[in-house]
């Protein structure tokens, strides 16, 4: 029987606790906990999140610097938390007030859709990728690149479901200024997108460029 590895069950518990804690925001920005969850899109997205964070846990996502780290790119780990939780309660507070809202069910179904489009987009690396995704800038040990699957296609296919993610998250509670705000959490991807690639390139050298030439980034023949 293989050992119990003890730093999975720690990522586990931060992953939990930062889920958790965007769900309280959401009640609180409602107003209540019954009124949040009262919509069947708002109830299936709190489920949705719950459900692609227990499939993330049973990954080897790491939270590792591995054998070389970008330690510049730190700088987007807190303005990255500070716009997710303050639109945790942004959003539902201005969808109860009918504040910048776009109206009809539909609008909330749609994101509800994306939203876990999304999350299988923002999911499934973690798997493909195991320990050499990393919620930093990181060259892990044995660091070997991925180029098949959807990795043939884009580079970035789980910064990709972040943002489509994102977007039906945003739609879910019917928000205009949400969509608005799309803008600068593209900003913080493309940033780190950038920081990874430099990294990359770095240590793969001619084979990553190969690569960059024959993929995009997020979306096959755009970008």
């Amino acid at each position: 029987m293989s050992a119990v590895d003890p730093s999975r069950g720690l990522r586990a518990a931060v992953l939990l606790a930062v889920t958790l804690v965007h769900v309280w925001l959401g009640a609180a920005g409602w107003g209540s906990w019954a009124g949040y969850l009262a919509h069947p899109a708002r109830a299936g997205a709190v489920v949705l999140g719950l459900a692609f964070t227990i499939v993330a846990s049973l990954s080897d996502v790491s939270f590792s610097a591995g054998k070389r780290e970008d330690v510049r790119n730190r700088w987007i780990l807190l303005p990255g938390a500070v716009f997710g939780l303050s639109l945790a309660w942004l959003l539902p507070y201005m969808d109860r007030r009918a504040l910048w809202v776009i109206d009809g069910d539909a609008i909330r179904y749609l994101g509800l859709a994306l939203l876990a489009v999304g999350g299988v987009l923002r999911v499934w690396p973690m798997f493909v990728l195991g320990r050499r995704f990393s919620a930093l800038v990181a060259i892990q040990p044995d660091h070997e690149l991925v180029t098949h699957g959807l990795y043939g296609w884009i580079r970035h296919p789980s910064y990709l479901g972040a943002l489509v993610g994102y977007v039906g998250w945003v739609l879910v509670f019917r928000s205009g200024a949400g969509l608005l705000l799309v803008l600068p959490f593209l900003g913080l991807i493309v940033a780190r997108i950038a920081a990874e690639e430099t990294l990359l390139a770095s240590e793969f050298g001619s084979a990553y460029a190969d690569y960059r030439k024959r993929t995009r980034r997020l979306v096959p023949g755009v970008y």
